[in-house]
């Protein structure tokens, strides 16, 4: 038992001294002057052991002529068995052209040292001509940067897009003016007075010289129907569904005595012509014609009021005053959507420039 002891004392250290594991490599075995390389050194250990790296500041050389230009934070990941691995990268740089030995890191675990392995680098200089020293270029001018299609790609595209929108616009804009727009408009119209279109009717008698004419029956029919259409506008009631006798007889409740008989005796000599073949007179058509001329200028009303008319729309106009509103929508989101990609566009030129 006491063997077995002593062997688990001098195994239990070597297993806990094997499990710490310290890692060290760089990027780049050779840089040239001025550049950087990256030391990396990571630290295999038992979750929870406290693990300290060397101190080194940022300026600070690790070895004459290698500076360090900057420290990472540690960088802890997880591994199998309990363990974790614990990264910190050192930015090396050196501006002497030589072969530096870089000594081993030295990481502490629970305040027992362990060391990396030894890593080398090399600076290299720019060869320089030492033989013609006099020759010697100018600084170069500033360089343009390479064009390339994939960044330019989009802006093509988007040009093309405002093309095609543009012409959509100045379509939809020639569409909208050549289609005038259906405005429904309040009309006000005084209509045709009774006595005007009676006076009306009386001229193109007049003109048609109907009064001296050998067609009498004629002349006395176009006549009385002018009367009876002024009285039955005038007075309300149905005068050209009603004998003569008729409307005399419902006029001498309205109307004067003597309006009223030069008016039964018009009636009474057309009634003849019409129906009896009666033969009038010249100066005898031309007297009752001036009897109608003087009952409706003492019969008419001429404080008429004006009548308001409200066109209604039809199926077809409303349809083309829908797609007015539609087209003007449309070229309204056509420029805003238009002003945003021109925008979008110079933008990424002027970035790209």
């Amino acid at each position: 038992m006491r063997k077995i002891f002593y062997i688990l004392l001098i195994i239990c250290p070597l297993t806990a001294f094997a499990q710490v594991q310290v890692e060290s490599k760089i990027d780049s075995m050779e840089i040239f002057i001025g550049e950087q390389a990256h030391l990396s050194v990571s630290v295999s250990a038992k979750r929870g052991q406290a693990i300290s790296f060397p101190t080194i500041r940022q300026s600070e050389y690790l070895t004459p002529g290698v500076e360090v230009l900057e420290v990472s934070d540690a960088d802890t990941s997880s591994l199998d068995n309990d363990m974790v691995r614990v990264n910190k990268v050192y930015t090396l740089t050196s501006f002497d052209e030589k072969l530096y030995y870089l000594p081993p890191m030295k990481v502490t675990v629970d305040g027992k040292g362990y060391e990396g392995p030894k890593l080398a680098l090399k600076v290299l200089t720019v060869p320089v001509d030492t033989l013609h020293a006099d020759q010697f270029f100018p600084p170069k001018d500033v360089q343009d940067n390479p064009f390339l299609w994939s960044e330019w790609r989009p802006l093509f595209l988007l040009s093309i897009a405002l093309l095609v929108l543009s012409c959509l616009i100045i379509y939809l804009w020639s569409s909208l003016k050549a289609n005038k727009p259906v405005i429904p408009q309040i009309i006000r119209t005084r209509p045709l007075l009774p006595h005007q279109a009676a006076m009306r009717e009386i001229d193109d008698i007049k003109k048609d010289r109907m009064p001296a004419s050998e067609n009498q029956k004629a002349y006395y029919t176009r006549l009385t129907d002018t009367l009876r259409k002024y009285i039955e506008r005038r007075f309300g009631f149905s005068a050209l569904e009603m004998t003569s006798a008729e409307i005399i007889e419902r006029l001498q409740q309205e109307q004067s005595a003597a309006k009223i008989n030069e008016l039964r005796e018009l009636f009474t000599t057309a009634d003849l012509v019409k129906f009896a073949k009666y033969s009038t007179l010249l100066n005898e058509n031309d007297a009752n014609l001036l009897h109608a001329i003087d009952f409706i200028n003492e019969t008419k009303q001429e404080n008429v009021p004006v009548e308001t008319v409200k066109p209604v729309l039809t199926e077809e106009e409303r349809s083309k005053k829908q797609s007015r509103i539609f087209t003007k929508a449309a070229i309204a989101a056509s420029i805003v959507l238009g002003i945003i990609i021109w925008m979008f566009i110079a933008y990424e030129v002027y970035m790209l420039l």
